[in-house]
């Protein structure tokens, strides 16, 4: 009993996307949906993004003995998206929506496949494990920060501004084939990693982002929740 008074009064959050590709790959997600053969679940492109980024670790990891392997990241960051922004377009269309269990495992095994991600970026020789650190931790707090919101204000922020998880798969693309040129790039007239120039910015502007939203909701729920 239970169990189905918790399933009937569960509300889904409020989604919001308004990432640079939104509208184009919404538009795309559902015309692959819709022609998906049936034996293709959703769970299975849940599967196959999480091995996908798993993968992509792991060619990090490999790339300091095979700069090739910069390749196959790329192949597995295009194959995370496929899985991962697939799977609950073919639940909706297909009407077989389990929002509880599709909300907790679509972003448990995004924070599982973020880790190996920057584990793996960490070993490889394109930047200081520090810095990739840095980003992990503030992806898991611009994550975190989403979770509660979805929680206390009925509202999942899948984007922050323009940039959404589809924008930082291309910028991871676009920064990989900068590699295969070279590690290198020149600031100020001191050469540096390429990978600590981009990941040192990309957590300052994920940390910013994360303070800038926990204060706009704070503010928010006081308003709606003031004892005064």
């Amino acid at each position: 009993m239970m169990n189905a008074t918790a399933t009937t009064t569960f509300a889904s959050a409020r989604r919001i996307n308004r990432s640079l590709t939104a509208d184009a790959e919404k538009r795309l997600l559902m015309w692959i949906a819709v022609r998906a053969p049936r034996w293709l679940t959703s769970d299975q492109l849940t599967a196959l993004g999480l091995a996908a980024q798993i993968g992509a670790g792991i060619f990090y990891a490999l790339s300091p003995y095979k700069a090739f392997a910069l390749v196959g990241v790329i192949a597995c960051l295009v194959l995370n998206w496929f899985g991962d922004s697939m799977d609950g377009t073919l639940a909706r269309v297909r009407n077989l929506q389990r929002p509880r269990y599709g909300f907790y495992v679509d972003h448990i095994v995004d924070i599982f496949g973020a880790t190996a991600l920057m584990c793996g970026l960490g070993c490889s020789r394109f930047v200081h494990w520090q810095v990739a650190m840095a980003m992990l931790v503030a992806f898991l707090l611009l994550s975190a920060e989403s979770y509660l919101a979805a929680y206390t204000l009925s509202c999942f922020q899948m984007s922050q501004g323009i940039f959404g998880p589809t924008e930082i798969r291309i910028m991871l693309i676009v920064g990989n084939l900068a590699l295969l040129r070279s590690p290198y790039a020149t600031v100020m007239g001191h050469r540096m990693l390429l990978f600590d120039v981009g990941g040192t910015i990309a957590t300052a502007i994920m940390f910013a982002m994360a303070i800038g939203v926990a204060a706009r909701h704070t503010a928010d729920l006081y308003r709606q929740e003031s004892l005064g």
